[in-house]
């Protein structure tokens, strides 16, 4: 499931990085950005990214180009910053880069979790902005849809990368001109977008860990294989309808033709397990459920690694011990990994999921208000430096031992 707004009410809730955060924040800050802006070449353009990131940590409610520069320094500082977010020629991406490496160096991570981030709008003119019905939430919404790699660790879960949805109709030529999209932007699947975002990352010399994300409804033998192609390990959430060959002796009755989730599930409901896990909160919180695993293949398994060699995965089927099984199901190729270890990698979707809860609004990630595809790139970006910060500042002190 996305992660959609919060209640104004929610929104304003004093949690990460308010103003009793940011002397904390503020203190880290230019260590940090003489890391992140590196490869700005300009001085000013370096003062206004450390000014941008400041304000998004101390202004109050929305974290506006206005509100930042009431901040740090009035009406000509507003227009400015805004010619900086917007129209500035500085590339996003090394300094995105930079913030991966800082945040990995600070939080080693235990896997990267891909999520998608729905960014509600009134109008229609920013950029990626659509009315569609999004199933999870059970209505239409008019919105970006954006998704954003996480570095998920023991102590917490941050932001490193973000890619921004494009319908075909944002890629016509007057709304792509309109919007600065870049030349080499394309029209992507929400599958595709999620995919290609955790390529991006995956390219960036980062620690090799294991993705998880939720690709129900997407192209599951185009995913996998494009992320054994990179040799990465992976935990896919998916849904019923998936066919899938089983090929473990532990389910007798099946040949090699594919068969849906739906019914390799149901005939595994012997093959049931008590499992305990801790949380991935860390502490002595403990989960636990009923697990069951089977060895699969996809009908599609002899491309899979460039070559004819089958490739098994494991099936895993989560519940409880009620008529609902099971609750979720997920297909992974960690086949010499414990249920356990399994269970809690699954966990960190939900981590990610209350981290952002919890903070993002706080520095400010959907509050970009302009129209420009380099303008929001730049903005989620400063943003994530932001929440770095304060998910750190947090963690020094010990607000970070929820349950999740």
């Amino acid at each position: 499931m996305s992660v959609v707004a919060l209640s104004p009410d929610q929104a304003q809730s004093p949690t990460m990085c308010e103003p009793s955060y940011a002397p904390a924040c503020n203190a880290s800050l230019p260590e940090m950005c003489s890391l992140l802006f590196a490869s700005l070449p300009r001085s000013d353009q370096r003062r206004k990214g450390m000014d941008y990131i400041r304000g998004l940590l101390e202004v109050r409610g929305r974290k506006s180009i206005r509100n930042i520069a009431a901040l740090v320094g009035g009406q000509a500082t507003e227009q400015s910053l805004h010619h900086f977010i917007s129209d500035s020629s500085w590339e996003w991406a090394p300094v995105r880069r930079a913030l991966a490496r800082y945040a990995v160096s600070v939080v080693p991570p235990q896997a990267w979790v891909v999520r998608p981030m729905v960014i509600p709008k009134a109008g229609r003119h920013s950029v990626g902005v659509e009315r569609r019905f999004f199933p999870e939430h059970g209505q239409m919404l008019n919105a970006q849809q954006a998704v954003g790699v996480w570095a998920v660790a023991e102590e917490m879960s941050v932001p490193v990368n973000w890619r921004l949805q494009l319908s075909p109709g944002w890629i016509a030529e007057d709304r792509r001109r309109r919007a600065s999209i870049p030349d080499d932007a394309c029209a992507e699947s929400l599958g595709e977008c999620s995919v290609q975002a955790y390529l991006e990352t995956a390219a960036w010399g980062l620690p090799s860990r294991p993705v998880v994300m939720d690709a129900r409804g997407w192209d599951v033998a185009s995913t996998v294989s494009r992320i054994f192609n990179r040799g990465m390990p992976l935990m896919l959430r998916v849904d019923d309808s998936l066919r899938l060959s089983v090929v473990d002796p532990v389910l007798p009755g099946f040949d090699a033709a594919p068969r849906s989730v739906r019914q390799i599930m149901s005939a595994s409901r012997a093959l049931r397990r008590p499992v305990l896990w801790p949380s991935t909160s860390g502490g002595t919180v403990v989960r636990s459920g009923l697990v069951a695993a089977v060895r699969v293949t996809l009908p599609a398994a002899r491309s899979l690694r460039g070559g004819t060699r089958r490739s098994d995965l494991l099936l895993l089927g989560v519940g409880n011990n009620d008529r609902r099984w099971p609750r979720e199901v997920w297909l992974t190729d960690l086949t010499q990994v414990p249920p356990a270890s399994l269970m809690r990698l699954r966990g960190m979707v939900h981590r990610v999921d209350q981290d952002f809860a919890r903070g993002a609004d706080q520095v400010g990630i959907r509050d970009f208000a302009g129209r420009s595809y380099r303008g929001w790139h730049r903005h989620v970006t400063l943003a994530s430096a932001a929440y770095v910060l304060a998910a750190l500042s947090d963690a020094d002190d010990g607000e970070l031992d929820y349950a999740s």
